[in-house]
């Protein structure tokens, strides 16, 4: 699918752009470039030195900001698939910085579209959240924006064989700012601060981010928003997963946090089909056949009124499997 193909991955040296280029270096070996553009020279230092552009001739590390519409555009020349995986995503920070999150989660994806409209791109694939679903903070809100440009773009592409589509999911096991690290840490102090007794959150590895990715390039019409099915956790669960000894305090939730999480709303479910391992929530002005659409996958429509909720999920990770989970994908060392 991507040997012989030019991919730039914008945010590359976060979480997921390193587990992203990490997949695709081990199952494409035939990639004719693979591009990571971010702002961080320091962790494209760090980068270079795991995937070292002298021993992978295919390796580019382009610095640039999703802001810069001329250098973006530079960095997408002989482009053939996009994955922006860039975005300040930390609530608090979102909230104290308004403009600085707009600027990169808005006016970002909207440079996105446009250097791939130029530059000849085939498919064009963004990462969502699930705080886009009925987003109570700015932080959702800009990604909520983003999602509607992106899948927006398909409608005034012109005659160019270009896809845009979005992946949506939960919180990532063990990225940058996450709950479990933060728990890891805290676990030290012998004080585990819990913002609410009821609140759960869906859970989703990198590599399963990674595959619902190349899942949507290898199988997106352009236009949708695909939704994994993953399992959810209590937060008091994962507390006991990681510090059954510690201390656990109920701090209260933060500005903008939600006690369960939603990936699909009620109001989405009129446009939300079953893919099977994924859900897939279809434009709701398609300029495409969506019952051709349907047949050719296979899928079916999900009954009227439908959510997709972490408080109300059917499938729950218990404190042994998070631990299990952590082992794996985290900390080989983790013991409790």
């Amino acid at each position: 699918m991507l040997n012989g193909k030019s991919v730039l991955i914008t945010g590359g040296t976060g979480s997921f752009g390193k587990k992203f280029v990490e997949v695709v270096i081990k199952n494409y070996p035939g990639i004719k470039r693979l591009i990571v553009y971010s702002r961080d020279e320091l962790k494209q230092f760090e980068m270079n030195e795991v995937f070292n552009s002298a021993k992978l001739p295919f390796m580019r590390y382009f610095i640039g900001d999703v802001r810069d519409e001329a250098r973006l555009r530079r960095a997408c020349e002989g482009v053939d698939v996009i994955i922006h995986a860039a975005a300040l995503k930390q609530v608090p920070a979102a909230e104290y910085n308004p403009m600085e999150c707009i600027k990169t989660n808005v006016f970002g994806a909207e440079n996105v579209i446009n250097a791939a409209m130029d530059c000849g791109a085939t498919d064009v694939i963004a990462l969502s959240t699930d705080k886009a679903a009925a987003p109570i903070n700015l932080y959702g809100a800009t990604k909520l924006c983003s999602d509607k440009l992106f899948v927006a773009a398909n409608n005034f592409k012109g005659s160019r064989k270009l896809k845009f589509s979005v992946v949506r999911y939960g919180n990532v096991m063990g990225s940058r700012g996450s709950v479990i690290p933060f728990f890891l840490e805290k676990r030290k102090t012998g004080v585990l601060p819990i913002t609410h007794e009821e609140m759960t959150r869906f859970n989703i590895s990198l590599e399963e981010g990674v595959d619902l990715v190349l899942y949507a390039c290898a199988n997106a019409h352009g236009g949708e928003i695909f939704v994994p099915k993953i399992p959810s956790y209590r937060i008091t669960e994962l507390a006991k997963a990681i510090g059954p000894k510690c201390k656990h305090e109920v701090v209260g939730i933060r500005p903008g946090e939600k006690i369960h999480e939603e990936m699909i709303t009620q109001s989405d479910s009129h446009y939300t089909i079953d893919l099977g391992k994924y859900y897939a929530i279809l434009p709701s002005s398609s300029i495409w056949n969506q019952a051709e659409y349907m047949k050719k996958r296979n899928a079916k429509q999900v009954p009227v009124g439908f959510t997709y909720n972490s408080g109300t999920n059917e499938e729950w990770l218990t404190s042994d499997q998070l631990r299990d989970l952590i082992k794996a994908h985290i900390d080989p060392t983790f013991a409790v």
